[in-house]
């Protein structure tokens, strides 16, 4: 699955995950999307550790950097405590007043670039910020909110970074099987890539996080889906079942629909569409 090379290169899907190496590719990541963002008319804002006046001069000379209210900068450390573990919903609700209020100032809508490593290391972190992620991901498909969510690979290691990523519809890393997030058609949920040998454990986790906060019929835009196994069809229909969902698996895969036939699966429904 192509990837993007810079953080600008990612067209309206803009919720992206960003792998970094060192400090310097963050800044130089997070500058590129902030000034899309200016240059759009958009308010930005820069959430990252450590001292906010050093990351102020980081930006200083971005085009528009001198517009009143254009740019915001705040520390991690002063918004969460150490070890913290984020409310999904309240996060969402946050960053939703932030837009309502851009907009209503005269911008285009909020841009936010975070480096979030730190909100990432526990398990119970991962798990809160994984269900934030989706839930978040589907505001922004409806609402002038786009952000950039950037993680030290280095610090976390490639599995929480594929987990991460897995919840984005863009980013920088691959190799990725699969990604489930919310920028399908009409406000369902969307997967793309390939559900085979490499997403067997992937995706049940990546199931489970997005998953958290559905209900009723989910309907998931497959579309772009180029293949799925019976282990995908399978992990899918136990995760409905357990949860008293009905899916309706929107794919253009004539496989994926005999298959799910072959199986006798019982909550998942695939629907073949152009």
């Amino acid at each position: 699955m192509r990837g993007v090379s810079r953080a600008s290169d990612a067209g309206g899907r803009e919720h992206l995950c960003w792998a970094f190496t060192d400090l310097d590719a963050f800044t130089a990541r997070a500058r590129d999307f902030l000034a899309d963002g200016l240059a759009a008319g958009q308010r930005v804002c820069l959430v990252a550790p450590g001292d906010r006046d050093g990351w102020v001069e980081r930006l200083r000379d971005l085009p528009g950097f001198d517009r009143p209210g254009a740019v915001a900068v705040r520390s991690l450390d002063g918004l969460y405590g150490r070890g913290a573990v984020v409310d999904p919903l309240g996060q969402v609700d946050t960053y939703a007043a932030e837009t309502d209020q851009a907009v209503a100032e005269g911008f285009t809508g909020l841009r936010v670039a975070v480096e979030a490593t730190d909100l990432v290391r526990t398990p119970a972190q991962l798990a809160a910020f994984a269900r934030y992620e989706h839930v978040v991901d589907r505001y922004m498909a409806a609402h002038p909110f786009r952000a950039m969510c950037a993680y030290s690979a280095p610090e976390l290691g490639t599995d929480v970074i594929a987990k991460l990523a897995s919840l984005h519809p863009r980013g920088n890393v691959e190799p990725l099987p699969f990604r489930l997030h919310g920028w399908g058609a009409s406000g369902t949920v969307a997967l793309d890539g390939e559900l085979d040998l490499r997403s067997h454990e992937l995706f049940p986790w990546a199931l489970r996080h997005a998953g958290a906060h559905w209900d009723g019929e989910v309907v998931i835009d497959a579309r772009e889906l180029g293949f799925v196994d019976h282990h995908g069809l399978l992990d899918l229909d136990e995760y409905a079942t357990r949860r008293g969902l009905s899916v309706v698996l929107r794919t253009r895969r004539f496989s994926a629909a005999r298959v799910a036939d072959l199986l006798g699966v019982d909550s998942v429904r695939v629907e073949q569409v152009a």
